[in-house]
């Protein structure tokens, strides 16, 4: 099993000072994975910058040429939470690129897969706004990308960040062909992700939300993800699997937390690895979404990385 780490020092330049998602999650990370001896054990690839043309899969032009704008301006804010600085946007078009170029790699190679070590994050990016940190939805446009360039007809997007994906949702709520899934806390920002939300149209049934009280223990977390999997999920057959992967689920979060240990999260990805070996050759990209305690975060991608097999 070859596992390809996405990472460049561009993921710094997107500034947003005194915020709790700052570039030190990425340095404290490759940091830890270098001093491990984890780092020199992965396949590296450099990201590329996704051009508009793929970031409009998922995005309205004019959104697009808003972040931009407000870049070039030297920074700003889009809401009250979600910053911009000088050279965010490059970050963001660096960041849905690097996906995509994990894509490409694990399509390429027979029995591989992909974390990308990206930011700005990305589900809380709707198609016509940037939320939640997030400008850009990266895992979105690699749905799509997956589609129209590798000719696969069904992705699987699990993600189990503290904080439900509203973004992705809304890219995919009316699309059978991609799988949606969400475990979260509730209620929580952004105030979506009820279990009655479940597509609508065609896609009906192909919006999975499994919200969770903050007290949800570790074992009942597992127990209703492993049963969405063996049951929904498999019964769809993805060709591709994409996981948003926050760690803000994490028992010592600072953000929030849902009592997950470190390792619970490699419990949760051996399942999907496992999952990914039965319906689709392996073929698993993972993208950084949250995760906000700066001692527990790179502990957390390093249990990501066992549970893909690359440790």
């Amino acid at each position: 099993m070859i596992t390809y780490l996405v990472y460049d020092d561009i993921y710094l330049e997107h500034d947003t000072g005194f915020h709790p998602e700052t570039p030190e999650r990425l340095r404290k990370i490759v940091a830890y994975l270098k001093s491990q001896g984890i780092w020199d054990k992965l396949t590296h690839l450099k990201p590329r910058a996704a051009d508009t043309r793929e970031i409009a899969y998922v995005h309205a032009p004019d959104y697009i040429k808003a972040v931009e704008a407000v870049s070039a301006q030297g920074g700003g804010f889009l809401d009250a939470d979600t910053v911009l600085s000088r050279r965010s946007y490059e970050a963001a078009l660096y960041a849905a690129g690097g996906v995509l170029e994990a894509v490409d790699a694990v399509m390429k190679e027979p029995q591989s897969n992909a974390l990308c070590l990206v930011r700005p994050p990305g589900h809380h990016a709707t198609p016509t706004h940037g939320m939640g940190f997030c400008l850009f939805n990266n895992v979105a446009i690699a749905a799509r990308y997956i589609q129209k360039k590798h000719k696969l007809q069904k992705v699987a997007i699990i993600d189990w960040d503290l904080h439900h994906g509203n973004g992705t949702q809304d890219a995919f709520y009316d699309d059978p062909s991609v799988l949606y899934f969400s475990m979260h806390r509730y209620p929580y920002y952004p105030g979506s992700g009820s279990q009655l939300e479940n597509g609508i149209d065609k896609g009906k049934g192909y919006t999975i939300n499994r919200p969770l009280d903050y007290n949800v223990t570790p074992k009942e977390f597992i127990k209703t993800f492993n049963a969405v999997l063996d049951n929904e999920i498999k019964a769809f057959q993805p060709e591709f699997i994409l996981i948003s992967t926050g760690f803000d689920g994490y028992e010592e979060d600072p953000l929030g937390g849902l009592n997950l240990s470190i390792k619970d999260y490699e419990i949760l990805t051996a399942k999907t690895y496992s999952l990914a070996q039965d319906c689709c050759k392996g073929r698993i990209v993972s993208a950084l979404e949250g995760g906000y305690s700066l001692t527990g975060l790179p502990l957390c991608v390093e249990a990501h990385l066992k549970g893909l097999g690359a440790l």
